[in-house]
């Protein structure tokens, strides 16, 4: 009983612990704790508000993976999947529901800001928004025509297309193509970063490694100029540093390093700007998005944690100072009857200038969230 007092006293007097000066007592405090279930380590956004964000009247919400903060106005990027809450042949998804999927949101009202996108995805899975205000965003899917998807595209503030790269709907590893792209980042020089290949997560051994090698599955980040020039790839699946099982989120520091969370086997990779690799962290679970604060906190959200894939990691945000592979925040996700103590969390994870948190929920815990596509975990007690 003391050892929970004495958190709850440096949860009092940090309300907002881990993006304020209390370091050395939030340190002592996560000492208590365990990083694997989150028992005992402070969360700084405790107030949780499901089903957060508006949407358009005659409009269900569908599942996403990602949401981003403007850089210019702090206000929220994200999208949702025009109702899919699943994928497969007959499900619905923006190619067959021609709505506009890419939101803007008012960070404090969740008024929509802006709405555009419409008739151009299959299916969207990662958002970023360069210092310009440009929101970029992936389609990992393609549609029975091989007409679209398996591309990231660029757009304006407003909508308008600026660019696309890969090849409308032909997934591959050859020139100009992509194969299922999960996320995309812009580098401190404007230099374009893909991480692509979803299917890596499922190889559990060495075998299906090889066969989903020779299948032609990837496990890579491709690296454009500005301009969307091809310039190198580096990675294959494969569970060696520089390898990936899913490079299913990516984001870079003040440091100018890409952080790669590599959902499949278990970590985060970190490079340098021409893919030489540096060092991993391995305190976060099974990792499907990264968010780095201006103060040099990461927030990663565990979302796919569970019985047959990742025993034990109860899913949630982990947030640990940059530089070291040490949880000292941890947010819950919700419960889950499937996952009876593991519970589910979104997939894609944002953090505004006051410490709150956002969460885009993926097909795993829509429902248990509510229905709403978007959580917000409000920092303070």
């Amino acid at each position: 009983m003391s050892s929970s007092r004495g958190l709850l006293s440096v949860l009092t007097a940090c309300t907002v612990v881990l993006l304020s000066g209390c370091a050395g007592e939030v340190a002592e405090a996560a000492a208590m704790g365990n990083a694997i279930t989150g028992e005992g380590i402070p969360n700084p956004a405790p107030t949780v508000v499901p089903g957060w964000g508006d949407l358009p009247d005659g409009r269900n919400w569908g599942s996403t993976a990602g949401v981003d903060i403007d850089p210019n106005d702090g206000h929220v990027w994200a999208y949702e999947r025009c109702g899919a809450s699943s994928f497969g042949p007959g499900s619905l998804n923006c190619e067959n529901n021609l709505v506009d999927p890419i939101f803007k949101f008012d960070r404090n009202t969740g008024e929509v800001l802006e709405n555009f996108g419409a008739g151009i995805f299959v299916t969207p899975h990662g958002i970023h928004v360069d210092s310009d205000g440009n929101v970029w965003v992936t389609d990992f899917a393609g549609n029975a025509e091989g007409t679209k998807g398996h591309q990231v595209h660029k757009f304006s503030p407003t909508g308008e297309l600026l660019m696309s790269l890969g090849t409308a709907g032909q997934p591959g590893s050859g020139p100009g193509q992509l194969n299922q792209p999960n996320d995309v980042v812009t580098g401190p020089d404007g230099s374009i970063y893909v991480g692509d290949g979803h299917n890596g997560q499922g190889m559990t051994t060495g075998q299906a490694i090889a066969q989903g090698i020779e299948d032609g599955s990837t496990g890579r980040i491709l690296k454009y100029s500005a301009d969307g020039t091809f310039i190198k790839e580096w990675g294959q699946i494969g569970t060696n540093h520089g390898e990936f099982r899913t490079p299913h989120a990516l984001v870079f520091d003040r440091q100018g390093r890409l952080w790669v969370a590599d959902r499949g086997n278990h970590r985060i990779e970190i490079f340098d700007q021409d893919g030489n690799y540096l060092e991993s962290r391995y305190a976060f679970g099974r990792i499907s998005g990264i968010f780095i604060t201006p103060d040099d906190m990461v927030y990663a959200i565990d979302s796919e944690s569970g019985p047959t894939n990742h025993a034990n990691w109860v899913n949630g945000v982990r947030i640990a100072p940059l530089d070291e592979d040490r949880i000292v925040g941890y947010i819950p996700g919700y419960p889950h009857d499937g996952r009876p103590y593991q519970g589910a969390a979104g997939e894609g994870v944002a953090v505004d200038a006051d410490g709150n948190v956002y969460a885009a929920e993926g097909p795993n815990s829509l429902s248990w969230a509510g229905g709403g596509a978007f959580t917000k975990y409000v920092a303070g007690m």
